[in-house]
This record gives C-alpha cells, sequence and structure tokens, in this order.
C-alpha cells in the first residue's frame, strides 16, 4: 500500500480554494482521505505534490501532511507486525479495534475501565496477571494466536515459577475473563475457542482448611499484650473480632462503622460478593469494640484501620487495608509461635476455625459449607440464605 497526497482540482470550491487530500493505492484500488485543508491552485506545486514556497501557510500545511502520513503508517506497521492483512477495511475501521487492541493493549483498556469504576482489587488481579504474561513472551500479539498450546505453554511457565493450583486458577480465570470480553466487544471473532479445551475450573483444589482448637483461641485471649506494639494487639483482636463475629473477613471488619450496629446486631454488605450479612454482636466483640471507642459519629469506623477524613477514594481505601493486613497478618505469625501453634495464624484462620466450632456444635455441615472458606463462596451463600438467624446466634453460644 502506497500514500500520496493530492490536491483536489476537481473539487475546487467558490472561493478557487482546492481540497488536499491523503491518495491511498492498494492492489490498483485507491482511496483518498480528506485532510481538511485547502490551498489555492496557485500556491501548490503539482509535480512535486507539495506547498510552493510562497505558500503563505506553508510550515503548517507540509507539518499536517506528514504527520498524517506517519499516523497511516504506523497503523499499516502494525497491521503487518501482527499479520493482520493491510486492507482498506482493516486500516480504516471505524473504531479501530483490530489495529489497536494487541492482547496487552485491551488488558490495559480492561484494567483502565477498573481503575475508572474504582474497582482496585480487579484491576490489581489483572495487572499481576499481564505482567507475568509478559514475562512469559510479547503481549505484542493478536488474539487469535492466544491459543490452546499459548496456554498450556503458559500454564507450564507458571508452574516452574511456583504457582499452584488454585493461584493458576486465579489468573487463568482473568484471562479467560479478558478473551471473552473481547470476543463480546467484536474485537476479533475466533475460530474456535481455546478454553473450551482448556478447562480453568479443573485447576481449581479444595485447599486443607486451617483451623485452631478452642483451647488455643483460650491461649491467645489469655495473652496478656499490653506492652506490645499497636499491630501486635489489633493483630489479636481483629483475629478475636472475627472468630467471634461468624467469620467476617478482614476488609468487611476494617469497612465496619458505628452505623452498621443496631439492636445489638451488626449488618454489612460483604465486599466480595455484595451479600448483606448480618450478625448478633456478642458480648467478646462488644468488648473488643469497646476498646477502641472514643467520641465517633455514625460514619466512623469500629477499627483504627482507616480513616475517613484521610481515606476518601476507594484506592486509598484498597491500599490501606492491604497493607494493614500484611502487619495484621505477620504479627499474628508470630503470636501463633508465641502460643505453640502448629497451625500460623492470620485472619482466614478465624474464618475456618468459626465455621469449624459451628460444625462441632451441630450446624448443618451443608449450611455451613465446611469452614466458609470452599472455593465456590456462592454454593455457600445459597445455603446461608435458608438458615435462619436463631440457629447461627444460638450456635455462636458455644464459642468458648
Amino acid at each position: 500500500m502506497t500514500i500520496n497526497v493530492v490536491c483536489r482540482r476537481d473539487a475546487i470550491n467558490r472561493n478557487r480554494l482546492a481540497p488536499l487530500a491523503l491518495v491511498f493505492t492498494h492492489d490498483r484500488r485507491r482511496k483518498f482521505v480528506g485532510l481538511g485543508m485547502s490551498v489555492l491552485l496557485e500556491h501548490w506545486d503539482f509535480e512535486k505534490q507539495q506547498p510552493t514556497t510562497d505558500c503563505p501557510d506553508r510550515a503548517e500545511i507540509q507539518f499536517q501532511i506528514t504527520s498524517k502520513i506517519r499516523e497511516y503508517e504506523k497503523k499499516i506497521k502494525k497491521l503487518e507486525v501482527l499479520e493482520i492483512p493491510v486492507t482498506f477495511d482493516n486500516l480504516f475501521e471505524q473504531n479501530g479495534k483490530r489495529i489497536n487492541c494487541t492482547v496487552g493493549d485491551y488488558f490495559k483498556q480492561i484494567i483502565d475501565r477498573l481503575e475508572k469504576v474504582e474497582k482496585y482489587g480487579s484491576a490489581s488481579k489483572h495487572k499481576v496477571t499481564l505482567a507475568l504474561m509478559q514475562h512469559f513472551k510479547s503481549t505484542n500479539m493478536r488474539f487469535d494466536e492466544l491459543d490452546l498450546t499459548y496456554l498450556r505453554e503458559f500454564e507450564i511457565f507458571l508452574r516452574q515459577r511456583g504457582n499452584v493450583n488454585n493461584s493458576l486458577a486465579t489468573k487463568f480465570s482473568v484471562l479467560k475473563a479478558v478473551y471473552n470480553k473481547a470476543v463480546s466487544e467484536g474485537v476479533f471473532v475466533p475460530k474456535s475457542n481455546p478454553f473450551q479445551q482448556f478447562k480453568v475450573g479443573s485447576l481449581w483444589t479444595n485447599t486443607r482448611k486451617r483451623a485452631i482448637t478452642k483451647e488455643d483461641i483460650h491461649k491467645l485471649i489469655e495473652l496478656d499484650l499490653s506492652d506490645r506494639d499497636f499491630y501486635t494487639q489489633l493483630a489479636k483482636d481483629i483475629f478475636l473480632f472475627s472468630y467471634f463475629m461468624a467469620g467476617i473477613n478482614f476488609k468487611d471488619i476494617a469497612l465496619l462503622t458505628y452505623g452498621d450496629i443496631e439492636n445489638g446486631r451488626i449488618y454489612y454488605a460483604r465486599r466480595k460478593t455484595g451479600k448483606m450479612m448480618n450478625c448478633c454482636l456478642t458480648e467478646q466483640a462488644q468488648e473488643i469494640i469497646d476498646k477502641y471507642h472514643t467520641d465517633q459519629v455514625e460514619e466512623d469506623y469500629l477499627f483504627p484501620i482507616l480513616n475517613r477524613q484521610i481515606h476518601t477514594t476507594e484506592k486509598q481505601i484498597l491500599e490501606r487495608v492491604k497493607k494493614t493486613l500484611k502487619h495484621v497478618n505477620k504479627r499474628l505469625h508470630e503470636l501463633s509461635e508465641e502460643i505453640g501453634l502448629h497451625t500460623p495464624l492470620t485472619t482466614y484462620v478465624a474464618r475456618h476455625t468459626f465455621a469449624t466450632v459451628l460444625k462441632r456444635s451441630g450446624v448443618d455441615i451443608g449450611i455451613i459449607s465446611e469452614s466458609l472458606g470452599h472455593s465456590d463462596l456462592k454454593t455457600t451463600q445459597i445455603y446461608l440464605d435458608s438458615f435462619e438467624n436463631t440457629q447461627i446466634d444460638a450456635a455462636m453460644q458455644n464459642l468458648l
């Protein structure tokens, strides 16, 4: 394909101005694309196809011509790199999807969209997956190159880096979602979908649920940390609060406010699923809240993790929660060694322990779904939907 500039003498207007255009020639066909500029015929050198030396706007016209030609040359080069046929249809496609959307480009578009709607957690997962793909091979590739062979080789690459099944499943779930999104948005039309053969769901495995005993809970309660640093004390309190409050996870704890407490119960929406939850505020949990109690309004957080005057955006909240969780889990590991536990403590161990205690208290295993921590949280939530609060409340009296 060749690109040249022409002055259209066949389209002179009443002011004797002739429009300038780029003419593209390919397979004996020509296509004209206007440049949005016109010149007097006497100011155009038809032999050299450029403005004359005495053209008043010569420098500006020449700059615009050169810039536009370079723009199209880059598009042609990109089509060639992607091995997409250089045709008028592909070069001038209105939305430019096929030209501008390599796998890497499209990933970045999705990440940008997620961040614009403040879904920073999901955006972070996409960033991690993209970074690993870039380490594996160049993402300057077409979507139809993302075939079954690529997926299998990428899996081997990730396993060699120490990724286990559930970690692999998370990354391939992100990749599959981006692939399907690209198809649904018409970025490309697949001849076949490699994910029909590469089963992401088969990568998920049931991990061993880590829970401690009631006796271990008592050891932690009795541990005197009055002379220890802030994060060590907070770690113990958060773990016990989660245990006494139906295994509520760390991010949901961080976001609890005084306004969420009503008539001896705590009401909140799980950030992970959006599901509305509520549970009775146990005496032990109330004591932990009271420890951090200050003069407050309903909008204030229960725990000194977030500050509503400082952490005002979703991104700031996410970053603060992640940073604090890292500190808390580090201190919990130290505490588990201190009281002689074989199971390293994390905030999620509190969730698993709560579920295990409920199970041993006679609560139906189908309802608790083996510690609320299996890979299919939707199934767990379906069971919880039909479970009476009174049954859970009664079972929670057996936590100690």
